[in-house]
């Protein structure tokens, strides 16, 4: 198993600080130094917290493809991905140019995690409608498909029914070939079944238990199944929320911590929510000593999980401390690899 971290690039994600490049490129670099294999940036004009019960603030992000940049260069090793891009957000011949690009400059270093959208607010402020979710994965699959055949060097004439291109190119060519992988991102039937067509892999994030994943996984099998595709062929990856500590005593002090650095209305009571309990986060989240995260972890790994991509607190890309990056790096990757 690998493992990759999703870095904390929005208001109060980083020890309830406010978003900034120094922090995220000093997580980065304490990941690459701690073992990790990747980190992941997710891809929002802002974002609010509404939807976990921590209000309809807008919150601050750095944008998912200038970062990814800057990463490229901050690090040496590990390998950059977006999770995920919002389709709606770029022109597909405009990404494959992107994706190109960074993988040059990263030499081959990149990872492609794209989805359908899902966060209206952005949507109304940019002036983008906000179709259906039908519609919204439609295109999705018509975006998947351009960047690879422009990836993979054809001079691409595409007429489909939201997307027409007449003689787009993709020059240079990336680094990776024949192209850096795309995973499609996401849950539910309609998506795993673009996965299943166009992808090379399928992102599962947030992992809340790991049924909740295994039922996604027979489900995605069967979508490859329908359009005829092996289902060994799509590779799988999820995103878990991990919370250990060397013994429950650590452990305890470091959800204390999270709890004490993660807005309200989240973890710690608010006018309309009650305080979440350590034993009721911890069984929906891969939580607990380092030898029962590795456990749960493991579980994950024999449902054909090849990597899991860490959010180290109760938001996605919350990063409560630094340490709890180390101790990744010490007790549990080590154990997994």
């Amino acid at each position: 198993m690998r493992f990759g971290l999703a870095l904390p690039h929005y208001d109060t994600s980083l020890a309830g600080e406010p978003a900034s490049w120094d922090g995220v490129r000093r997580i980065a670099r304490r990941a690459e130094a701690a073992g990790f294999d990747s980190v992941w940036v997710s891809d929002h004009l802002f974002l609010d917290w509404g939807k976990y019960g921590g209000g309809s603030k807008r919150r601050a992000a750095l944008e998912c493809w200038t970062t990814m940049s800057a990463l490229a260069a901050a690090t040496e090793r590990m390998r950059i991905g977006s999770l995920a891009l919002c389709n709606d957000l770029r022109n597909p011949a405009l990404v494959a140019k992107m994706i190109a690009t960074l993988d040059l400059l990263s030499e081959g270093r990149v990872d492609i995690g794209i989805g359908a959208g899902w966060y209206e607010p952005e949507y109304e402020a940019a002036g983008i409608p906000f179709d259906s979710a039908g519609t919204r994965i439609a295109r999705l699959g018509e975006a998947a498909r351009i960047i690879q055949r422009l990836l993979e060097g054809e001079e691409l004439v595409f007429h489909g029914k939201h997307y027409s291109l007449d003689g787009a190119i993709c020059r240079p060519g990336p680094t990776q070939q024949p192209r850096p992988p795309l995973w499609i991102c996401g849950k539910g039937d309609y998506l795993l079944k673009t996965a299943a067509k166009v992808a090379d892999g399928w992102n599962f994030s947030w992992v809340g238990s790991i049924e909740a994943y295994a039922e996604r996984r027979v489900a995605a099998d069967q979508a490859c199944d329908r359009v005829g595709r092996d289902p060994a062929t799509l590779r799988r990856s999820a995103g878990a929320y991990v919370l250990a500590g060397r013994d429950d005593r650590d452990v305890a002090r470091r959800y204390e911590r999270l709890v004490e650095r993660t807005p309200n209305g989240v973890l710690r009571p608010s006018k309309d929510r009650r305080a979440v309990s350590w034993e009721e986060f911890r069984s929906s989240r891969v939580a607990g000593t380092t030898g029962e995260v590795v456990e749960q972890l493991g579980r994950l790994s024999d449902l054909g999980v090849e990597e899991v991509i860490v959010g180290l607190g109760a938001l996605p890309f919350q990063v409560a401390d630094e340490e709890d990056v180390d101790l990744v790096g010490a007790a549990i990757i080590p154990a997994l690899r």
